[in-house]
């Protein structure tokens, strides 16, 4: 009977990693939120966010997670943001060390910022757990729209990313 227990659970879990393997999160179009947020990590994220408040469909971007040696000069030189963009519409935050702090950070700054619809740019193998920790810190109000940044992430890498999404979630109540 154990055994046979054992091996349903086994089938569970390898038939949720399988879709969640194969139906990652892609990319939306012109959606209009209050904000973007972007957790840093990862190839295209940045320029992603960048690219939906330059296209008008946010007015402001959150980037979480920020190395504490990078200065704001440098991030806009790296990533071409002018100057005048900098100051009113770009807020990068030095705090978040992982994704459960990021989306510490992020509610901080929402909630200071009224947001009330935010735009979720990050790695589509990352999205999941960052949306979960995410809803799981800010306010019942705001409305997380999620926009993933195309990947091709190794099967390892999914796997860890799985299992780090199960253990958000089971954390979470």
């Amino acid at each position: 009977m154990i055994a046979r227990l054992a091996g349903l659970v086994f089938l569970i879990y390898a038939a949720a990693f399988l879709w969640f393997a194969v139906t990652l999160p892609g990319p939306i179009g012109h959606t209009k939120t209050d904000a973007v947020l972007v957790p840093t990590g990862g190839p295209g994220r940045i320029a992603r966010g960048l690219e939906v408040m330059r296209d008008g469909d946010a007015k402001r971007m959150f980037v979480s997670g920020v190395d504490p040696e990078v200065r704001p000069k440098e991030f806009a030189s790296e990533f071409h943001v002018r100057a005048q963009e900098m100051t009113c519409c770009v807020t990068l935050g030095f705090l978040a060390t992982d994704t459960r702090s990021n989306a510490g950070e992020a509610a901080q700054w929402l909630i200071s910022n009224d947001v009330r619809t935010v735009r979720l740019v990050t790695t589509d193998w990352h999205m999941r757990r960052a949306a979960a920790e995410l809803r799981h810190t800010i306010p019942d109000h705001v409305a997380v729209i999620e926009d993933a940044v195309p990947s091709d992430p190794a099967l390892g890498q999914l796997f860890l990313e799985y299992n780090k999404l199960l253990a958000a979630l089971i954390t979470q109540g």
